[in-house]
């Protein structure tokens, strides 16, 4: 099974919220829509499901024009932020509602149920109520009723934005294996890229309700094709700087030149926009290839097992990412280090000049 958008746009008030978007997705893929609030994330799951129909271009089933099709005439199932659960059923029950209106037999259902119990960790649990249970519990019990249906699309909408933190990480762990085993189409709507990462399969970028890259997330990651594809799959967000590249260097603002090093020393003369990621710069220690900015801390703001280091320069403000919890304080001068290996180089319309290789 596949499902197809075709040129799908979006009006509602005079306002494009999703503007001639196509992409396919096919039976058995994990599909994650990566972007930030209002980026049309949920608009094109919607979509999908048959919840809404677009202003213009076509939604296809395995080739066939089902852009009219209801949600009631499909086979979807849904993982919203919110835990979707009936608070006077069981987990048990919960898990079995969508099996019981479509009236399976009891020992089908029984089967399926605690199948989906144990794949999610939930087989203690099937005789409580959901008032009984921790939040990550009650969005395993979503999770579980949406797989146990075995639909043809399975959407999951940000599942993990309202958990905290330690819950988030539990789930992002075991998420891919559990997707894997549904078989069914699966689409993920993020605003992290770090779930992008962990989830693996094929990612596609949006912004402003477009598409901006569509592929093998490892690629969309390590290769963007432009640097609004990189600047969705960056967090922190990604650093910039304007160069302009002359005989050898690199001209930075209106006093610095330093020698073009790294990808930089194989492009033509001109003015470039340079981009790297946090887990690009680093305090201290130097790259083979460098381009070093002398600085000052401004903020260390700690990120789970991180720290994002926001470090101010004549450049501007830049922030690499530290392993732990870094005790660096504010005003601290310290010299911070780009790999130019493995920056990425975009010319004045936003595409890539040289693509950093896969790590």
């Amino acid at each position: 099974m596949s499902i197809s958008l075709e040129n799908v746009t979006v009006v509602t008030m005079g306002e494009s919220i999703v503007t001639d978007v196509s992409l396919t997705v096919e039976r058995g893929s994990i599909n994650v829509l990566l972007g930030p609030t209002l980026a049309g994330k949920t608009t094109l799951m919607r979509l999908m499901a048959g919840l809404d129909r677009p202003t213009g271009g076509r939604i296809l089933v395995d080739g066939k024009d089902a852009t009219g099709v209801p949600v009631r005439e499909r086979s979807v199932a849904m993982v919203y932020q919110q835990f979707m659960n009936y608070p006077s059923l069981t987990v048990y029950e919960n898990i079995a509602s969508p099996l019981r209106v479509a009236r399976l037999k009891g020992d089908e259902i029984d089967r399926r149920v605690r199948r989906a119990a144990g794949v999610l960790g939930l087989e203690p649990l099937l005789g409580r109520l959901p008032h009984q249970l921790s939040g990550g519990q009650q969005q395993r019990t979503a999770i579980a009723r949406a797989i146990v249906k075995n639909a043809d699309l399975v959407l999951f909408d940000e599942p993990l934005a309202n958990l905290d933190y330690k819950l988030r990480e539990e789930l992002r762990e075991e998420l891919p294996s559990i997707l894997r085993e549904a078989g069914s189409i699966l689409v993920y709507a993020t605003t992290e890229p770090l779930e992008a990462l962990l989830l693996g399969g094929l990612t596609a970028t949006l912004s402003q309700g477009r598409l901006v890259q569509f592929g093998p997330t490892p690629r969309v990651y390590h290769a963007p094709s432009s640097i609004d594809s990189a600047r969705v799959f960056s967090d922190p967000p990604l650093n910039e700087i304007t160069v302009i590249k002359q005989d050898g260097s690199l001209r930075l603002g209106q006093d610095l030149v330093v020698p073009a090093v790294g990808v930089t020393a194989a492009i033509s003369d001109g003015v470039y926009r340079v981009g790297f990621r946090g887990d690009l710069a680093r305090i201290g220690m130097a790259w083979p290839a460098s381009i070093s900015l002398s600085g000052r801390v401004a903020l260390a703001e700690i990120s789970g097992s991180e720290t994002f280091v926001h470090v101010e320069t004549g450049l501007g403000t830049f922030v690499c990412v530290e392993r732990g919890v870094s005790m660096r304080q504010p005003g601290q001068p310290v010299v911070l280090h780009v790999d130019a290996d493995r920056a990425f180089v975009f010319d004045d319309t936003g595409s890539p000049v040289v693509i950093a290789p896969s790590a």
